[in-house]
């Protein structure tokens, strides 16, 4: 199994990061940009991965009362990930992004997954900063 994680601090409350995050029609926003969330019913989404041209069912859920955000394969258990805010006072938050492959063949390697971390945390911190200006 490997597992990777990244943390990043965002200068907006808590509440804002999460209900970002959780949008489901917002997804796209932030991920990373190979992959594609289609949301059916949910928890029910199918995921597109640009690398592998396939859909994969997959799962959503929001845990609002824990701003936690949880997803994962449906068939199997391949691939599961968590999103975690916590604020940190004076206006900002801490967000952690997890992400766990127990199939191997899933796993594009530590340095891609890390980078899509990275990257995926930019793309959420930014359409946070543009929801939180043009809300104020």
């Amino acid at each position: 199994m490997s597992e990777y994680e990244r943390s990043r601090t965002m200068p907006a409350l808590s509440e804002h990061v999460f209900d970002q995050a959780g949008d489901v029609n917002w997804l796209g926003s932030w991920l990373p940009q190979e992959l594609h969330v289609r949301a059916e019913r949910l928890p029910a989404v199918t995921v597109h991965e640009d690398r592998t041209g396939q859909d994969e069912p997959a799962l959503f859920r929001t845990r609002a009362g824990e701003m936690r955000l949880e997803w994962g394969t449906r068939e199997g258990g391949a691939y599961t990930g968590w999103l975690q805010v916590a604020g940190t006072g004076a206006g900002a938050s801490e967000v952690t992004v997890h992400l766990s492959f127990a199939d191997e063949r899933h796993d594009p390697g530590e340095e891609v997954v890390l980078t899509a971390l990275e990257r995926s945390l930019e793309r959420l911190e930014e359409q946070v900063r543009l929801r939180v200006e043009g809300a104020g």
